[in-house]
């Protein structure tokens, strides 16, 4: 089955672009696709390694998916490279999350997706890494959310800023952090360590997560070099949602053996038993 992809951006509250590609299925039956909203991770982008393949292939299976990049994230109109790191710098959750929220709002109006037909009283999220933590957030937030599925996901972010971060903030207003892929120093200011303290509890996955009624499943690797799958039980654990489940994968990483860019005609083990188990997920309970 082909799929087709529509690109463009809706404004985010600041007027910036939130840049999107929207799969859907090239064939006839096109009627009431639920949709599926995709969010990149910390360092991330839509157009990052697999992740559009993984979109494509997830489209198949009968839905609307809707990858987006956060306004902030510091990715141009290149949507491969961080030419906006003055954007980067001051990326908030709270942004990351009103972002979701814009998009949901362009659904509803049908600034996207106005020549498909889309059911968005079933509306799906995946997100990984940082991605993760902001749908979880989202899935609390917005009602018309009904399934989630997190990749990778951190649990809790305000643990995450090490000692040397916050003394940067406390001490200059900023801090630095190098790119491993690219090699770039990347700022990142005191805005984003005070957004998420004094809004954690509207921010926090793990806290959050208290207050889902969704479906939930928590996808993590037992090898994962960025995350520990600690973050994922946490999430299970917090979860009341009497629909939820913890799958662990062996070995692999943070990425599940994928990388950037992409290269090769299949998808690695790993991230293969990822994309079907969040396709099953999502089949069972949002079509």
């Amino acid at each position: 089955m082909e799929v087709e992809k529509i690109s463009g951006s809706v404004p985010s509250s600041e007027k910036l672009p939130i840049y999107y590609d929207l799969y859907i299925p090239d064939n006839a039956i096109r009627e009431s696709l639920p949709v599926i909203i995709f969010l990149h991770g910390f360092k991330g982008f839509k157009n990052w390694g697999a992740f559009p393949h993984a979109c494509a292939e997830l489209s198949k299976a009968g839905f609307a998916v809707l990858a987006m990049n956060f306004s902030l994230n510091g990715v141009g109109e290149s949507m491969t490279e961080f030419d906006q790191l003055e954007l980067f710098a001051r990326e908030t959750l709270s942004q990351d999350l009103d972002d979701v929220g814009s998009v949901i709002e362009a659904l509803q109006s049908q600034k996207i997706g106005n020549n498909c037909s889309l059911n968005i009283d079933k509306i799906g999220i995946i997100g990984h890494s940082r991605g993760g933590h902001t749908a979880v957030a989202a899935a609390a937030e917005y009602n018309q959310i009904k399934s989630l599925v997190t990749w990778s996901a951190v649990a809790n972010y305000n643990a995450r800023w090490s000692d040397e971060m916050i003394s940067d903030w406390t001490q200059k207003g900023v801090t630095e952090i190098k790119n491993g892929r690219t090699g770039q120093i990347m700022p990142v200011k005191d805005v984003v360590y005070k957004d998420a303290l004094e809004n954690a509890d509207r921010l926090m996955a793990v806290k959050r997560a208290q207050e889902l009624e969704v479906p939930a499943l928590f996808i993590h690797s037992k090898g994962d070099e960025a995350v520990p799958y600690s973050e994922a039980q946490k999430l299970y654990d917090n979860c009341v949602s009497d629909k939820k489940e913890l799958k662990l994968i062996p070995g692999s990483g943070h990425t599940f053996d994928t990388a950037h860019p992409y290269e090769g005609d299949g998808f690695p083990q790993a991230f293969r038993t990822v994309l079907k188990k969040t396709e099953s997920w999502m089949l069972a309970h949002l079509k």
